[in-house]
């Protein structure tokens, strides 16, 4: 199983990036798929989750209204619209694919937050 991220980088307060995380060697589209984000010196805390079907999602409270996750089956792709960017949003943010006791994640991606 592989998840790789990518769409990180550095951005200006109030700025937006779209983190995309794909996925190969598992049925995607029978996984919950999610976010999750550590900042240096902090726990890894969960940003955002999507079923695996697309009907349902979850955000931290410090994100909704300016995150957005969504997901692809098809191309088995599972995305992160970041907008209205925020110093505290700097962190790694980490893919992760989740089924019963089946938990991948991908290696991360940085997300840096400054001006």
């Amino acid at each position: 199983v592989q998840l790789v991220e990518s769409g990180g980088g550095l951005v200006q307060p109030g700025g937006s990036l779209r983190l995309s995380c794909e996925a190969s060697g598992l049925t995607f589209s029978r996984y919950d798929m999610s976010w999750y984000r550590q900042a240096p010196g902090k726990e890894r805390e969960l940003v955002a989750a999507i079923t695996s079907s697309g009907g349902s999602t979850n955000y931290l409270d410090s994100v909704k209204g300016r995150f957005t996750i969504s997901r692809d089956n098809v191309k088995r792709t599972v995305s992160l619209q970041m907008n209205v960017l925020k110093p505290e949003d700097t962190a790694v943010y980490y893919c992760n694919a989740r089924l019963q006791w089946l938990d991948y994640w991908g290696r991360g991606t940085q997300v840096a937050v400054s001006s």
